[in-house]
């Protein structure tokens, strides 16, 4: 926004193979998460209830298997009984039938409920984002906030709609079939299941270790996301200065950060799959050779063993199902944690008990700072002592060093900051008791960065207001100066802006001096609006500024204080206090610290 050091605070990213976050409990970021999901928790129950059910018929086909083949090995000595084995049959058929499409509508359900639930998460997500003070973003990269968005949301979404209900379904199938297992034969089942236990201890070790890792990942990828955002975004300056080795260095370390807990998660997790598959062909062997030693005691028939085989697969089966839907629930669980640290932060004050509001038509336009004082970190003041009072229609230019708190100032006029000593005053009613939105309709800003966004000419200048008509559109872009270039691009007003366009800083300005123009609120603020262009196009975007100044209380931050002699009032600023006020000509009699400024500036 400004040059204010203060303003440009960024975070620093960690280097490679460090754990960025300590891993919250798995069990409260899966609570948080179901939190969230209330709206949609009935929902997300039938179609669990629906997995079940398909569960318990897949459960009770084994069991009527046994029947089938008794029947089909009593056949073979004393003939078919056709009837019974078709009666079987057609019911084993429609059970399974029957669970296929519980399964179908348990799929389709859940993958509503998880693209609604992504849907509503960025929803909260974007009205989060206004809410947020601007403190967060100075200590937050865009990149780490634009995974949380993307990466996160999808992680969670995908995870509800392929894992969620597999793992209740691979549960009930589970239970199921051990309740089947003894109902069936005690003693393999205690075969079955004591040849399957070291695959319990070995999963829940693993899940437990690998967590950590799947936690690192996301917040690795938020930083390397970051780093991709910002290199890309100012892709021309890494060129002209030949930092592409420095960015692929930064790059390979964040980017070796994910491989690593990426590689670690992944192997953890990935020997559940391996361990469950010999453990269920041990199973197998176990089963056999004791039911082969029952058969041979006379003490069950082959048809049990054959139903046995079946609750053996039934049984480790969803052991792996388990192991694999706990492993997406831990990458669920790391990317819950992360959406909902967003979701929690901390907001900008309530405002619903603010009542005064200043009519933008009535604003008379006199603004008193009444010795300010302000920290970005409670402790170092920023601004130590900072009074003014402007009258209106004045224009007061602002100057001073890098980090004297010029941008400070205007981030606490501006309400983006919170005052914590002293106040500011609009036409006698102090910011406090004022709205964000009602003090940000009083104000114009014309920034050193330019924003336009993809899309025509109209939609830019008019930004934020519908009862535009384009006369009053091009009355204002005559006025700054840019009707001809406008009227020179195919469809005028219709061009539409894009990333790729070869429009000028210049252009660019003017397009945001004419949005300003057309706004028409009663106070201006430009903050280093002509840095960025060349001398020739500073003479065009002045006159322009000139013309947005005219009727309204200005505020001007410059470094080219050339631009700003026929200020009605500079105020000189050094280490957050006022050192000198007064017009050009004023200071430059007193030839003290603006003086030696100015003339800085002109030295050759």
């Amino acid at each position: 926004m400004g040059n204010d050091e203060n303003y440009k605070r960024k975070p620093r990213n960690m280097g490679p193979n460090k754990i960025a976050e300590k891993p919250k409990d798995f069990k409260t970021a899966i609570r948080n998460l179901v939190h969230y999901l209330n709206k949609l928790f009935p929902l997300i129950v039938v179609a669990l209830i629906l997995s079940s059910f398909s569960s318990v018929l897949t459960i009770i086909g084994p069991n009527k298997l046994s029947d089938l083949t008794d029947e089909i090995t009593k056949g073979l000595i004393n003939g078919m009984n056709f009837d019974a084995i078709t009666s079987i049959t057609i019911f084993l058929v429609v059970i399974y039938l029957v669970s296929t499409l519980l399964d179908f509508f348990q799929g389709f359900i859940m993958a509503t409920a998880a693209n609604k639930f992504a849907k509503s998460l960025r929803t909260q997500i974007s009205e989060k984002i206004n809410k947020l003070p601007l403190k967060y973003f100075d200590t937050h990269s865009y990149g780490d906030i634009l995974s949380r968005v993307t990466n996160d949301v999808d992680t969670i979404a995908m995870s509800l709609s392929q894992s969620l209900g597999s793992l209740v379904g691979a549960v009930t199938l589970f239970i199921g079939s051990v309740v089947m297992m003894f109902y069936t034969n005690w003693i393999l089942a205690i075969t079955g299941i004591l040849s399957s236990l070291a695959g319990f201890v070995a999963m829940f070790i693993i899940m437990h270790k690998s967590q950590k890792y799947f936690t690192a990942r996301q917040v690795e990828l938020g930083k390397l996301n970051g780093h991709i955002e910002e290199i890309y975004s100012n892709h021309n300056v890494v060129k002209a200065y030949n930092g592409f080795k420095e960015a692929s260095d930064t790059f390979d370390k964040l980017n070796q950060s994910v491989y690593e807990c990426n590689k670690k998660s992944r192997f953890l997790s990935g020997l559940n799959q391996p361990i469950m598959s010999f453990i269920g062909n041990f199973s197998y062997v176990a089963v056999c050779v004791v039911g082969a030693l029952l058969t041979m005691n006379g003490q069950i028939s082959f048809g049990v063993i054959v139903a046995f085989m079946i609750y053996v697969r039934l049984f480790t089966g969803p052991l792996s199902q388990i192991a694999q839907g706990m492993t997406n629930l831990q990458s669920t669980a790391a990317a819950s944690e992360r959406v909902v640290e967003f979701l929690e932060e901390p907001e900008m004050d309530d405002q619903k008990e603010i009542t005064k509001y200043l009519d933008t038509s009535k604003v008379e336009g006199n603004i008193i700072f009444d010795h300010i004082k302000f920290s970005y970190d409670g402790e170092k003041n920023v601004i130590k002592d900072f009074s003014c009072d402007v009258k209106k229609g004045e224009k007061v230019a602002i100057v001073g060093p890098t980090g004297a708190g010029k941008t400070t100032m205007v981030n606490l006029l501006m309400k983006f900051y919170n005052i914590k000593d002293g106040d500011i005053r609009i036409d006698g009613i102090s910011t406090k008791e004022l709205s964000r939105k009602n003090i940000h309709d009083l104000f114009i800003m014309v920034l050193q960065d330019t924003w336009l966004f993809n899309g025509t000419i109209r939609d830019n200048i008019k930004y934020n207001k519908d009862d535009v008509t384009d006369e009053q559109i091009m009355e204002a872009c005559k006025t700054v100066g840019i009707e001809k270039f406008i009227k020179s691009l195919p469809g005028g007003l219709n061009y539409k802006l894009t990333d790729t366009d070869s429009i000028s800083a210049g252009q660019k300005q003017l397009l945001t001096i004419a949005r300003g123009m057309i706004k028409n609120a009663p106070f201006l603020i430009l903050d280093e609006a002509t840095s960025s262009v060349d001398t020739r196009t500073e003479e065009l975007v002045q006159k322009a500024m000139d013309k947005l100044t005219e009727g309204r209380t200005s505020f001007i931050i410059a470094h080219r204080l050339s631009t700003i002699k026929n200020a009605d009032m500079i105020l000189v600023m050094n280490e957050g206090n006022i050192i000198e006020q007064g017009n050009h000509e004023e200071l430059m009699a007193k030839n003290g610290f603006y003086a030696d400024l100015y003339n800085s500036q002109f030295k050759k």
